[in-house]
């Protein structure tokens, strides 16, 4: 049944296709009913549900979908933005042909997304990745502007080397293996681990991983792309798309295929650490709004990568609480990016000033995503970094702990040089009749607020139960 979630965004696209009267008018309310439907579906119990037995082709191609804890917070993830993001087209996207071809596009890529997150074998992960991936490019195009072309056109280079690099490790594996099956895979890299076949295979497809998850050094397109796409694309984008398509199957293949290596562990660690420092700086020097939050979110990303690195249970469950926290605050944040910029028609934050009085929702929001994105207390971002510096420091890596702790001050920093400039600066008079946002941005936006809040509140209570469910992920 789990194969539904691939299934109906697909179907749902080629009926609102059909020439029949009236059919594009349930578009918007439609895929709005699957993102509930999606984050509804991720807390039914029922294990069967879960899982698709493999399935031969041949003797070397297998399908098979299921899913774990893991998956199921990406899951619930993707329905959170999508949301987010389909509300996001009612006020940026104004011509009605338009966004329902966005909505479209959004559709196939829950789709490609979703197949992602269940996809037990690694040739079908890699069709569902490129799904994904297209439907990108094409979110990042939508407006045909030099910039949009730019940002999409350095987006799908840099994908495309990391499509090669990705099919050259699969084409080792499966010349090792003689299957696609993660567990067939798996159970072959234990016996042949020294191999140098498979050690090239590993660090190709590591490499990929870390350029679709926009990490640093292999960060050239992310700005550039998530600056330029619209405003709902920005949201789609920078809320989950790249932490699925680079550091959801990151995981996944290190804890399903790879396992961990002391050499991988401090692979990770240097390139989390690296991101999280250095992206945090590179955002204290933007004043292009969607810029800033668009380095925050490779140093986010950071964080994610040194809770995988520690390469411990409870380092993987902060890495995925920290997914889920990040797309709460980060497609808040582009929201709000998105009513300052339809408000304003400017997203230089050094011509800004005083908004909070006149975009009051917007600004009240604006401080929840940064302080929760920064970790402070108690808002749910302060958790999953919590966790994730307690699983560095129990694993042995103390100075990379000092290094998270360092990267949360960093991003305090330039989260409130943010809030000061665009909303407690000295008022621009430029801007003195601006009104807030429409319902279409300040609704999502108080939704993910009152979720970062919520979280933040009954996070501590579930914690322990949250951790104990990624035993099963290392087979524990």
């Amino acid at each position: 049944m789990s194969a539904l979630l691939i299934l109906v965004p697909f179907f749902s696209v080629l009926i609102l296709n059909l020439p029949l009267k009236g059919i594009r008018k349930l578009a918007f309310g439609g895929a709005i009913c699957l993102s509930l439907l999606q984050m509804a579906a991720v807390f039914i119990p029922d294990a069967a549900f879960w899982k698709i037995n493999p399935h031969a082709f041949g003797s070397i191609f297998s399908f098979e979908l299921s899913a774990d804890s893991l998956s199921k917070v990406i899951l619930f993830c993707i329905g959170l933005v999508s949301f987010s993001a389909l509300f996001a087209t009612r006020q940026t996207l104004k011509d009605s042909a338009g966004r329902f071809n966005f909505i479209n596009i959004i559709l196939i890529a829950v789709a490609g997304m979703n197949g992602v997150a269940l996809a037990q074998d690694i040739f079908s992960l890699y069709i569902y990745l490129e799904i994904t991936a297209i439907s990108s490019f094409i979110l990042i195009a939508f407006n045909r502007d030099i910039l949009g072309l730019e940002g999409a056109f350095k987006y799908i280079l840099l994908s495309g080397v990391a499509t090669v690099l990705m099919l050259a490790g699969i084409a080792l594996f499966m010349l090792i293996a003689g299957s696609t099956s993660f567990a067939v895979i798996h159970a072959v890299l234990l016996n042949h681990n020294k191999d140098f076949l498979i050690s090239l295979g590993i660090g190709l497809f590591i490499v990929a991983l870390f350029i679709k998850s926009g990490l640093m050094p292999f960060h050239g397109w992310l700005p550039d792309a998530y600056t330029a796409a619209p405003a709902a694309a920005s949201v789609l984008l920078a809320g989950v798309v790249t932490k699925i398509a680079g550091v959801y199957v990151l995981i996944r293949i290190l804890v399903s295929v790879i396992s961990f290596s002391p050499a991988i562990k401090s692979i990770l660690l240097l390139v989390g650490a690296l991101s999280a420092i250095l992206a945090a700086i590179a955002a204290l020097t933007q004043s292009d709004f969607k810029r800033m939050l668009s380095y925050s979110s490779i140093s986010q990303v950071g964080y994610i990568i040194l809770g995988v690195g520690s390469g411990s249970v409870l380092g993987i469950a902060g890495a995925a609480l920290h997914i889920f926290n990040h797309a709460a605050f980060k497609s808040l944040l582009f929201l709000n990016s998105a009513a300052v910029e339809c408000q304003l028609g400017s997203r230089d934050i050094e011509e800004m000033g005083g908004l909070a009085k006149q975009m009051p929702v917007t600004s009240l929001t604006s401080i929840i995503g940064s302080l929760s994105c920064a970790g402070i207390p108690p808002l749910a971002g302060f958790w999953s970094k919590l966790v994730i510096v307690i699983a560095l420091w129990m694993a042995g890596f103390r100075a990379y702990a000092v290094i998270a702790v360092l990267g949360s001050i960093l991003t305090l920093t330039y989260f409130l040089i943010l809030q000061r400039k665009v909303f407690f600066g000295k008022p621009n008079a430029e801007f003195k009749d601006i009104k807030e946002a429409g319902f279409s941005l300040t609704f999502p936006a108080l939704i993910l607020a009152a979720l970062i809040i919520g979280a933040g509140i009954f996070t501590p209570f579930i914690l322990n139960r949250f951790i104990l469910s990624f035993n099963s992920i290392f087979g524990g």
